[in-house]
């Protein structure tokens, strides 16, 4: 036998391994149930959390407390993100886990949390101006309806535990602010976001529909904050909604961790002193009255 004719009937190697099948699509129904349980959180961490039992300062009085509350919290939102998770087996694409972009994630955080304090702050300021000019309301109306609907900050922390002691006040700083906040807000904002461009994709797979998405999130997670006052849930779904739009534009959940977390430091960080010039400001227009 000649070596073309061998070498005809010789089979072809086999490949070192079989071809990877394509991943089979999640069911709609798996989906709906991730979103399911991620649309009730907000809602029941709002109505249901420490916050609205008005039995002191969610975040107790000590620093012990504090780890202790930080600990149940977080426990208390990834069991059911595990669960969402289980359901849907959302990847790292879906909940934009990618670290984007790059070296960039800090300092892009660092400015975006000041841009968004700024943008908060003007949305009330015209918010205001116009309930004044359309309700014809005075001056002290205005300051009457702020000082009624004032966010409630003391159904969170305590005040005097961040002025007397350091390690309270630097575990809300950082730990609160970075991790309770930052990152689990943030990851219940990106799960949220992947179910609706998972069951709706049309409506929110384009840039376009990813913001209304951002709107719906905001709206969701502002209303579970109506026990903390109506202009904290207000400021709160602003603020979400501009989260969410930095979120969806650099495809990535990092920078709005790190932005969500310097924005909740630096507004615990001022607080002490935030309380003290109020009181002072009180004193002062009791003595003039």
């Amino acid at each position: 036998m000649s070596e073309e004719s061998h070498t005809a009937l010789t089979p072809p190697p086999l490949p070192d391994s079989a071809p990877t099948p394509p991943a089979r699509p999640v069911s709609k129904i798996r989906w709906g149930i991730h979103l399911a349980l991620m649309a009730s959180l907000p809602l029941l961490a709002g109505f249901a959390g420490p916050t609205s039992r008005g039995k002191g300062p969610a975040l107790t009085h000590t620093a012990r407390g504090l780890l202790i509350v930080c600990a149940v919290e977080l426990l208390l939102f990834a069991v059911p993100f595990g669960l969402a998770w289980l359901a849907s087996r959302a990847t790292k694409d879906d909940l934009l886990l990618r670290w984007r972009p790059g070296y960039w994630v800090v300092p892009l955080g660092a400015v975006y949390s000041l841009a968004i304090r700024m943008g908060a702050g003007i949305v009330v300021l015209i918010v205001a101006t116009i309930a004044m000019v359309s309700t014809g309301a005075s001056k002290a109306d205005l300051e009457k309806f702020v000082q009624g609907n004032r966010p409630q900050v003391e159904k969170l922390v305590d005040l005097h535990a961040m002025s007397s002691s350091s390690a309270y006040y630097w575990l809300s700083v950082i730990l609160v602010s970075f991790v309770v906040g930052g990152l689990r807000e943030e990851l219940w904002r990106s799960s949220f976001l992947a179910g609706l461009r998972s069951i709706w994709p049309r409506a929110f797979g384009s840039q376009g529909g990813a913001i209304g998405g951002a709107a719906i999130a905001a709206l969701f997670f502002g209303v579970g904050h109506i026990p903390q006052g109506m202009l904290a849930a207000a400021l709160i779904t602003v603020v979400g909604f501009l989260l969410g739009v930095i979120m969806t534009a650099h495809r990535s959940v990092w920078p709005s961790v790190v932005a969500h977390g310097f924005f909740d430091a630096a507004s615990l960080a001022l607080l002490p002193w935030a309380m003290q010039q109020m009181q002072e400001l009180q004193k002062i227009q009791h003595l003039g009255g």
